[in-house]
């Protein structure tokens, strides 16, 4: 059974993945997830007209989200649970247009005859086999009457709109939706069933997705803030303590604070691990005692520091790939996150989980034998504590005691190349300020850098989910200086792997950011054209060398920038 999936940094041979997923993802889940796609288009269809009449469900907006999620890479690798939402659809679509139907006769006084798009007719196969059947004939790729330019935008918005999902979902689960951002997805799956949008038609509504993300990102910042507090700069220790443990990856503060509350008096010590890192600075978290540091690294380097860890391990959202017989029975999903016979914790309908079984799990292994400290790192720099210097940082770059700002971050992945990051700040002078968000800082959060007036020289914001805050900072600091952004002294080198980050370019370029180092490859799914017009518009570039990237943002050779300081 062939596939072809190119929605990675990862793919292979950087054209496509079309045997098997190098993120472990099989032909037949592939096929499973371009169905739900499809199923959620016909929902969507439904889903947007009754917005056109001012009807909204949330439990079906939740859902949709929840569905788009799954598709998202390293969220959802279980056939199973994609089949269970692939049927839930069916009934779904059914009550949508009975209802759609019926509110229009209310407000129109006659029944609705426009029709409805082809695509709403469609239902899903009675077996595994029928549905994977019909994955080969909705893939991205089984229209070959489109052009590949058409092919290329299709997929920025598809992609675009999987990464705003991601954030919808864990802003939805703090109690935060906006109409603009629901709507959105709504809009954008509608549109992608007609095939009669052109170029320009199809570049304004990725813009469109650019602008909806913002808002998403908004919402989802005062999500956090609210229920846990704006985070603080805080020291974060790296490694471990002696006792039980379980240790939380993916990115879900909701889940964290569940588990917290549930540990508490249990003797079990909690770590973060990959982009829950930033949880350490919300104030809300620092009143539980057992909430013990941060374990490991990256998503990408699991397998190797889950191999012999002596704790149970929570996969809260997407980044878990394949867990190895070493640790599969400690290891527990939940939310969108799914894998084959790994136990799944199931939200309840209040909203509530029950990490029960994780608990059990972390109090029968035997834990952490002695305390393993690496080092601290410094955390916490979200935009309320940025701002909070922001008079001492103008003043530091009106006196020439702060040269540049510099944000690196993204995604991490296990490409070869991504070490460019770390030779970057490693080149970067100490009159210069980094900023970093996102697991990409894994690979530059652990080096030893000084102070520059006062601040530390790298300011962490937080995980991907936060890229608000760096928005936030870079419109503050264009504002102190009466500027647009992109006068101000700041360069942004991002490292990209899966499609939250493409939702958080489409933000940038919505905002009109330009000059944005992108690395360490180009999307596959960029054609020619459509590149070309995000180079005239954007002027988007590829990394190149750290030295010629660094001499073209400071103007000299890294020795001279260097010997500057």
């Amino acid at each position: 059974m062939s596939m072809f999936c190119q929605q990675c940094e990862q793919t292979f041979r950087l054209k496509g993945c079309d045997t098997s997923g190098v993120c472990g993802k099989t032909p037949e889940v592939a096929a499973l997830q371009d169905v739900l796609i499809h199923a959620l288009k016909g929902i969507a269809v439904y889903g947007w007209k009754l917005r056109e009449l001012e009807v909204k469900d949330e439990t079906v907006d939740y859902f949709v989200l929840d569905g788009v999620f799954a598709t998202l890479t390293n969220v959802n690798f279980d056939s199973d649970a994609l089949e269970k939402m692939i049927y839930a659809t069916k009934p779904i679509k059914i009550q949508l247009k009975e209802q759609f139907e019926k509110v229009y006769q209310e407000k129109n006084g006659t029944p609705y005859s426009d029709g409805f798009p082809s695509i709403t007719q469609w239902i899903p196969a009675e077996s595994r086999e029928g549905l994977l059947d019909q994955g080969k004939a909705v893939g991205i790729r089984a229209n070959n009457d489109l052009s590949e330019d058409i092919h290329s935008l299709r997929d920025i918005l598809l992609y675009g709109l999987k990464g705003m999902s991601a954030y919808a979902h864990h802003a939805y689960r703090l109690g935060q939706q906006d109409e603009k951002v629901t709507g959105f997805v709504y809009k954008a799956l509608y549109s992608l069933t007609d095939e009669s949008l052109g170029m320009d038609d199809l570049l304004a509504l990725v813009m469109e997705c650019g602008e909806a993300n913002l808002k998403c990102l908004e919402i989802l910042d005062r999500g956090h803030t609210t229920q846990f507090g704006n985070p603080e700069p805080t020291q974060v220790k790296l490694g471990y303590q002696k006792g039980k443990a379980i240790v939380v990856s993916g990115h879900e503060m909701q889940d964290l604070s569940l588990l917290l509350e549930q540990t508490k008096d249990k003797g079990i010590k909690v770590y973060t691990h990959g982009e829950m890192l930033p949880g350490l600075a919300y104030p809300e978290f620092k009143k539980y005692p057992h909430f013990a540091g941060h374990y490991g690294s990256a998503w990408q380097n699991q397998q190797k520091e889950f191999c012999d860890l002596p704790a149970a391990i929570l996969m809260t959202t997407n980044c878990i790939q394949e867990p190895s017989m070493t640790y599969s029975d400690r290891m527990f999903t939940t939310g969108a996150v799914g894998w084959p016979d790994i136990k799944h914790i199931p939200q309840e309908a209040s909203g509530n989980k029950d990490f029960t079984p994780v608990i059990e799990k972390a109090l029968e292994l035997e834990g952490f034998k002695e305390d393993n400290i690496e080092k601290e790192i410094t955390i916490g720099f979200a935009h309320n504590a940025v701002l909070g210097a922001a008079e001492q940082v103008v003043e530091a770059v009106k006196g020439n005691k702060i040269r540049h700002f510099f944000l690196i971050g993204g995604c991490d992945g296990a490409r070869p190349g991504r070490n460019y990051f770390t030779k970057y700040v490693e080149a970067i002078p100490d009159d210069c300020l980094i900023l970093t968000l996102g697991c990409g800082k894994n690979r530059i959060n652990r080096l030893d850098y000084p102070l520059v007036e006062g601040l530390p020289k790298l300011l962490d914001c937080g995980q991907c989910n936060d890229a608000y805050s760096a928005i936030v900072i870079a419109q503050a600091l264009a504002k102190a200086f009466d500027c647009g952004v992109n006068e101000l002294p700041l360069s942004l080198i991002i490292s990209w792997y899966e499609q939250k980050a493409v939702a958080v370019l489409l933000t940038l370029f919505h905002l009109g950011i330009k000059n944005i180092k992108l690395g360490p490859s180009l999307p596959t799914f960029i054609s020619e054209n459509v590149l070309k017009v995000l180079v005239e518009k954007f002027n988007i570039q590829p990394i190149t060398t750290v030295e010629a990237d660094i001499q073209s943002v400071l103007g000299k050779s890294l020795e001279e920038n260097l010997q500057t300081v």
